[in-house]
C-alpha cells in the first residue's frame, strides 16, 4: 500500500477496452508532493467493457492508498464518477434497480467502491480525455491501461517496472471509443515512414530492448514507443 507522501495524495485512474467489450485493462498512477508521477500499477481483465475497466481502476487505486489520507482522483470517465457519486443513493433506495426498473450493471464493483469510499476523504475530479496539454497523470494512466488491455499482462512499480508508461501524443479529437480503435490500426507498408516524432517525457524502453532517456526523440514502434530507427527496421522486416 502507498504510504502517506504528504497531507494529500493525488492520483489518476483509467480503464481501457479494445472493442467494448473486448480485451480490457485498468491502471492507476500517483504523484509525489510536487505532482511528479511516482508509482503506478496496471492489470488485465480479459474480456470486459470499458465501464468495468474504469470502475476496476478506481477500486484498485482506493485499495492501494491509505484510508486516513485525503485522496484526489482524476478520471476521464463520467460513468464511473456518476455511478458512485450521483446514481448510487438512488440505486440503493430502489433495491439496486435503475430508474427504469432494470438491475444495476456492475453492481458488485459499485458496492465495493462504495465500501472503500465510506469514512474517508476522497475528491473525484473529472478531467477531459486525450486533450493537448491535458492532465499528465490521467494520460499516463490511460496509456498504462491501454497497454494492459493489449498485452493482458500486469505491470507497475511493485513488479519492478519503475519506468513510467509514455503517454501517446496528446490530441484534441473524437470520443474515447473512436480514439481507441484509431490507435490500434496498423499502417500498411514502408511508405508510412513519416510517422510523428515526439520528445519522450519519461525514460522508457524500445521494442529493440534498448532503453531511451527522457528528452529523447521517439516515435511509434509497433504497439509501443521507441527509437525512430527501430521503426524503419520493423517496417522493413514486415515487408518481407
Amino acid at each position: 500500500m502507498i504510504g502517506d507522501m504528504n497531507d494529500r495524495i493525488v492520483g489518476a485512474a483509467d480503464g481501457s477496452s479494445k472493442g467494448n467489450p473486448g480485451r480490457a485493462g485498468w491502471a492507476w498512477v500517483v504523484a509525489d508532493a510536487q505532482g511528479s508521477p511516482q508509482r503506478w500499477e496496471s492489470g488485465p481483465l480479459g474480456t470486459a467493457t470499458n465501464n468495468v475497466a474504469e470502475l476496476t481502476a478506481l477500486q484498485r487505486l482506493l485499495e492501494s492508498t491509505p484510508a486516513d489520507t485525503p485522496l484526489e482522483v482524476r478520471m476521464d470517465s463520467q460513468y464511473a464518477m456518476k455511478a458512485v457519486t450521483q446514481w448510487l443513493p438512488g440505486w440503493k433506495r430502489n433495491g439496486w434497480k435503475t430508474a427504469g426498473g432494470s438491475p444495476v450493471a456492475n453492481r458488485a464493483l459499485v458496492e465495493r467502491i462504495d465500501a472503500l469510499l465510506t469514512d474517508r476523504e476522497v475528491n473525484l475530479v473529472h478531467v477531459p480525455a486525450h486533450q493537448e496539454g491535458g492532465d499528465l497523470l490521467n494520460a499516463i494512466a490511460d496509456q498504462a491501461a491501454s497497454d494492459a488491455a493489449a498485452t493482458q499482462e500486469p505491470a507497475g512499480t511493485a513488479l519492478g517496472h519503475h519506468e513510467l508508461p509514455v503517454p501517446a501524443p496528446e490530441r484534441a479529437g473524437p470520443a474515447r471509443g473512436a480514439r481507441r480503435v484509431g490507435t490500434q490500426r496498423k499502417t500498411g507498408g514502408a511508405s508510412s515512414g513519416s510517422a510523428r516524432t515526439i520528445t519522450a517525457k519519461f525514460a522508457g524502453r524500445c521494442s529493440c530492448g534498448t532503453a531511451y532517456a527522457a528528452g529523447s526523440k521517439i516515435t511509434k514502434v509497433g504497439a509501443g514507443w521507441g527509437h525512430p530507427g527501430c521503426r524503419t527496421t520493423e517496417q522493413g522486416t514486415a515487408g518481407r
